[in-house]
C-alpha cells in the first residue's frame, strides 16, 4: 500500500534571476522587450518547492526541453 506522501503534489518553479524595474518601464513593455537579471549565464539558478528554496541547479536543454539538473541542497532540506 502505499504511503499518504506519496500523493502529495510539489509545485516546483525555477529562479534564473531577479531585477527591480520602475513600474513605468513595466508599463510600457510590448513584445520583445528585454528584461536585464541579476545573473550571468553560468550562475546557479534556484530550485523552489511551494515557493521555499531547496537547492540550486544548472540549467539542462535536451533538444527542445528545458530542465535542471540538481547540484547542490541547500542545507535546511538536506
Amino acid at each position: 500500500m502505499a504511503s499518504n506522501i506519496d500523493s502529495i503534489k510539489v509545485e516546483i518553479s525555477v529562479v534564473l534571476g531577479r531585477s527591480v524595474i520602475p513600474m513605468h518601464q513595466l508599463l510600457r513593455m510590448g513584445r520583445g522587450a528585454v528584461i536585464e537579471l541579476d545573473s550571468h549565464q553560468d550562475d546557479p539558478v534556484t530550485i523552489l518547492a511551494n515557493d521555499k528554496p531547496v537547492a540550486k541547479g544548472e540549467i539542462q536543454i535536451h533538444g527542445d526541453k528545458i530542465g535542471v539538473s540538481v547540484v547542490e541542497l541547500l542545507s535546511n532540506y538536506e
